[in-house]
C-alpha cells in the first residue's frame, strides 16, 4: 500500500554508490523535447530509447519525426547506441515504395538490472536482461521480515545471480532498486507477531545497507508504486493514458497513471487506495485492505483448517478450499467496486488495472466480479472505466524495482517523453 512518508523516506529515494562498468550520469530533469544542440547527446539518447521501449523497432526516419530532431543527429545518436551494445537493427522492413528501412530495436544484453521486492510475507531478487525479463530469480518465505535477515538474503541472492552471469555481462548490471512496503513496523498486529518483532525497521536503512556493499547505484520506491511503474515500463503498449492501478498483495495497495506518466503526488502518497473506506460483507463500513487484501484470505483459509503458507511460495497454482477463496473473491470484488467508484467520482480514469500475486485465472475472475459489481452500482454523474486485468502480473513489484536503475539510467523523462508520444 502506498503508505505516507517521513521525511527520510524520499520518493524514489536513491542511495548513490559509485557505478559499475557501463554505467552512466544520472537522468535529465529538462521538458524539452529533443535538442540539435551539442552537449545534448544523452538527452537525446534517453528518448530514443524510450520511444523504441514503448513502440518497438523503430526506423531512424520515425524517431526522426518523432522527436523533430535532424535525420543527421538521429543518425549519430543511433550509431552511438549501437556501438554501446544497447541497439541492435533488425531485419530489413520493405515498405510501399523506396528501399528497405532497418529498424533498431533495443539489446537484449545491452544492460541488465537486479529488482529486490521485500514483502511482508516473501522476499524476491529478480534478474532482468534490457528487455525486462527476468532471466534468473531468488525467493526467501518467512513469518515475518527483519532488516538483518533481509539483507543477508539480498546479498546472498545478488552473489548468486550476478555470478551466473560472464564477466562481460556482470560489468552491465547498471543497478539495484528495491520496492518494499514504506512504514513495516506499523504492520506488526496483521503479520500476527508482537510490536517489538518489527519495531527494528524504525531505523533500518536497508538500501544504504546493501549499498555499503557494492559498486551500484540503488533506489528504493514503495512497493505497490513500483508494481505500477512495472506496467509502464514493461507492460502492454496499449496501455490507456489515465488509469487507476491495484495489486492484489499481503495488503491491497495501488497507483495512479496520469496523462501516460506515474503520478505519486507532493508527497508520495498518491494511490493509497487501501484505507478507502468500503462496506464489508457484513454492511459494516471498513478500509478496503481488510476486505480485498491476501491477508484475508490467508486467515480466512487458516480459519477453515486449511494450509495457507503455499500462497507465499509461489503464485502459479493455487489448490486452496474453493468455497473459502470464492467468498473471499466475493468481498474483494464488491470492496474494489466501491473504491473504484469513488476515485471515478474524483478523477476520471479511463481504465482501471487489476494485478496481483495470484494465479492469472483467480486474477481474471476477480476482474469479471469487479466488473459486475461496478455495473450494478448507481454510476449517475460518473464515467465507467474500463476494468482490465494488469499485464506484468505476479513479477510486478520486482520488475518494478529493477525498472528503477532502468528509468534512472536509460529513459528519458517523463515531460520529454509524453510530448514525443
Amino acid at each position: 500500500m502506498a503508505e505516507p512518508r517521513n521525511e527520510e523516506a524520499v520518493q524514489r529515494q536513491a542511495v548513490e554508490m559509485p557505478a559499475m562498468a557501463g554505467t552512466g550520469s544520472s537522468a535529465s530533469t529538462s521538458p524539452i523535447l529533443g535538442s540539435n544542440q551539442s552537449g545534448m547527446r544523452e538527452r537525446n539518447e534517453r528518448l530514443a530509447l524510450s520511444l523504441i521501449r514503448s513502440r518497438g523497432p523503430l526506423a531512424k526516419s520515425e524517431i526522426a519525426r518523432l522527436t523533430g530532431l535532424s535525420a543527421q543527429t538521429v543518425s549519430v545518436i543511433m550509431r552511438a547506441l549501437e556501438a554501446d551494445g544497447l541497439l541492435v537493427k533488425r531485419d530489413p522492413v520493405r515498405g510501399k515504395v523506396g528501399q528497405p528501412y532497418v529498424p533498431m530495436g533495443l539489446a537484449e544484453d545491452g544492460a541488465y538490472f537486479l529488482g529486490l521486492k521485500i514483502g511482508r510475507r516473501r522476499a524476491e531478487l529478480a534478474l532482468i536482461n534490457f528487455l525486462g525479463r527476468v532471466l534468473s530469480r531468488k525467493s526467501a518465505v518467512y513469518r515475518y521480515p527483519t532488516p538483518e535477515a533481509t539483507v543477508a538474503f539480498a546479498l546472498e541472492a545478488i552473489d548468486v545471480l550476478a555470478g551466473g552471469l560472464s564477466e562481460r555481462r556482470r560489468d552491465r548490471i547498471t543497478g539495484l532498486g528495491i520496492a518494499m512496503p514504506f512504514f513495516l513496523w506499523n504492520w506488526a498486529q496483521a503479520l500476527g507477531v508482537p510490536d517489538e518483532s518489527m519495531s527494528s525497521w524504525r531505523e533500518a536503512d536497508i538500501g544504504r545497507e546493501i549499498a555499503s556493499h557494492f559498486s551500484l547505484p540503488v533506489f528504493v520506491e514503495n512497493d505497490a508504486t513500483s508494481a505500477c511503474g512495472a506496467e509502464l515500463a514493461f507492460g502492454a503498449r496499449d496501455l490507456p493514458r489515465n488509469f487507476l492501478y491495484f495489486f492484489m498483495g499481503f495488503f491491497v495497495g495501488g497507483g495512479i497513471v496520469l496523462n501516460g506518466a506515474l503520478y505519486t503526488g507532493p508527497t508520495g502518497n498518491a494511490g493509497a487506495i487501501g484505507p478507502v473506506p468500503v462496506p464489508g460483507p457484513d454492511g459494516e463500513i471498513r478500509q478496503l485492505i481488510d476486505v480485498a487484501s491476501l491477508w484475508v484470505l490467508e486467515r480466512e483459509l487458516i480459519e477453515a483448517g486449511d494450509d495457507a503458507s503455499p500462497m507465499w511460495e509461489s503464485a502459479e497454482k493455487w489448490e486452496f478450499d474453493s468455497g473459502v477463496v470464492n467468498g473471499w473473491m466475493h468481498g474483494a470484488a464488491a470492496g474494489l467496486a466501491h473504491a473504484i467508484l469513488s476515485a471515478c467520482a474524483v478523477m476520471d480514469f479511463e481504465a482501471v488495472l487489476i494485478d496481483g500475486w495470484m494465479p492469472e485465472n483467480l486474477r481474471a475472475e476477480l476482474v469479471v466480479r469487479t466488473e459486475a459489481a461496478l455495473s450494478g452500482m448507481n454510476l449517475a454523474g460518473v464515467a465507467k472505466p474500463e476494468i482490465r486485468p494488469g499485464t506484468v502480473g505476479p513479477d510486478a513489484r520486482a520488475l518494478g524495482a529493477a525498472s528503477l536503475p532502468l528509468s534512472e539510467r536509460f529513459l528519458a523523462d517523463q515531460a520529454s517523453f509524453r510530448m514525443a508520444l
